[in-house]
């Protein structure tokens, strides 16, 4: 599969909407909940007012020309929240993209950009059913918290 990885543009920031709902981990025997989820304040702190922090940075995913994935990051007090120097990750392809290497591609370019910009870390909070836990744990992350349902994970830059 032939993709190309770009910093997302401001004009684009309106699809991260729909990236966040594909990033809601659905269990196997779960229907998915309604689209409408992504208005809850817990999960808006992801996309509100995306580019107005310096902190916002986001990367897509395009195949054949059309948008397939995105991985963004900005400090917020989130599920991943470690400190208010330690960037959160979230990061989304729609399903039929999915087991490509494109998400380990997009969290790499992601991981270089932070080092780059002089970030010391970075977090994620995940399912701990979530198939991801292997490709984040392949790109560096490590398990540093967890509650009944979640791994928190952080990667050293």
């Amino acid at each position: 599969m032939n993709y190309s990885i770009s910093k997302m543009t401001r004009n684009e920031y309106g699809l991260l909407e729909d990236f966040l709902y594909e990033a809601i981990f659905i269990p196997k025997g779960i229907d998915a909940p309604p689209r409408e989820i992504i208005y809850r304040p817990e999960l808006q702190l992801y996309i509100n007012d995306f580019g107005e922090k310096k902190s916002d940075i986001a990367f897509t995913a395009r195949c054949e020309g059309k948008i397939v994935g995105a991985v963004w990051v900005r400090i917020m007090d989130d599920y991943g929240h470690i400190d208010d120097e330690t960037p959160s990750f979230a990061i989304s392809l729609y399903k039929q993209y999915r087991g490509m290497g494109i998400g380990t591609a997009l969290m790499k370019t992601m991981l270089g950009e932070l080092k780059k910009q002089g970030y010391k870390q970075a977090s994620l909070a995940v399912q701990k059913e979530n198939y991801a836990v292997k490709m984040y744990k392949n790109v560096g992350f490590c398990i540093v918290d967890e509650n009944e349902e979640e791994y928190i994970m952080l990667c050293k830059l």
